[in-house]
């Protein structure tokens, strides 16, 4: 009878582990060169997604980089997109980490449809977002014919509504990070939390939170990138006004138009953005470990 244990050769790393009777070869990396069926397309699509970025650093006009970017147009959408940006992706906490909570640690009739619909941002055009809130939250929409009687307010082509438009597609990036994390966690530990008389949601603030913290981070920190350099859906709900609701991707879209070198300037601080985005997520998503 064989019992479950762990036996291999240490110099090697090859072990093998036996689960419910059955071995299990751990996982090692294949040793050899890559076939050049393999290196040749992987090689053009490294190149298709760099080349790119390269042009963009190539054709940039350094000299005068410092005089594009001070330019009147610049630091205003620029300043108005890090606003933006961050209530957008404060919203997507406030009402996306209840969501994702509810997905991974419920049941409930229409658990399925309601994760799609969820997702549904993801793979939608963002123009088709924009018409969808202009159509629920315009003047005469089904939400925002009510408010404007209401209040005499109208929320489209205003700040708070380039707010609500990076809000709806940057939340799903924050409610499946969320999601993924808790169903990742142990949940053997908010059950012992409410077996000690804990209520649910005292459970969730001093055991499920503090679980899914680097999940909750990194969720949020794509959601605030997506906010960032949303365009499509800002443009059809909130338009294109200097101040008011012109973000730093409709300021490259304007700039292209009359001043190139002033869009290349523009695109390069945005490129930055991204970048720091990345390195600030490096240890999760794009080394492959977690």
């Amino acid at each position: 009878m064989t019992s479950d244990s762990a036996t291999g050769d240490p110099a090697t790393g090859d072990s093998d582990t036996l689960e419910r009777g059955v071995p299990i070869r751990a996982a090692r990396r294949p040793r050899g060169g890559a076939p050049l069926a393999l290196l040749l397309p992987a090689a053009v699509g490294l190149t298709f997604l760099v080349l790119p970025l390269i042009g963009l650093l190539v054709r940039a006009p350094w000299s005068a980089m410092p005089e594009l970017l001070s330019g009147d147009a610049v630091w205003p959408a620029l300043r108005l997109s890090l606003i933006c940006a961050t209530l957008a992706t404060g919203l997507s906490l406030v009402f996306g980490v209840p969501l994702a909570w509810l997905l991974a640690r419920t049941t409930f009739p229409g658990r399925r449809l309601a994760r799609t619909l969820v997702t549904l941002p993801l793979v939608m055009p963002p123009v088709v977002g924009g018409v969808a809130l202009l159509l629920v939250f315009g003047r005469n929409g089904l939400v925002g014919q009510w408010i404007y009687q209401q209040f005499g307010y109208s929320l489209p082509f205003t700040t708070a509504g380039v707010v609500v438009a990076e809000a709806f597609v940057a939340m799903p990036f924050l409610v499946l990070s969320v999601e993924g994390a808790l169903r990742g966690s142990d949940a053997r530990y908010e059950e012992a939390a409410l077996t000690l008389g804990a209520s649910r949601f005292t459970v969730f603030r001093r055991v499920t939170l503090p679980l899914i913290a680097p999940g909750v981070g990194a969720g949020a920190v794509l959601a605030w990138a997506r906010a960032l350099g949303e365009f499509g859906a800002t443009i059809t709900f909130a338009g294109n006004f200097p101040g008011t609701t012109q973000t730093m991707p409709l300021a490259v879209y304007l700039a292209l138009q009359d001043n190139p070198d002033a869009a290349i300037a523009v695109s390069l601080v945005l490129l930055l953005v991204s970048l720091a985005v990345l390195f600030a997520l490096r240890g999760r998503w794009t080394t492959g470990t977690h």
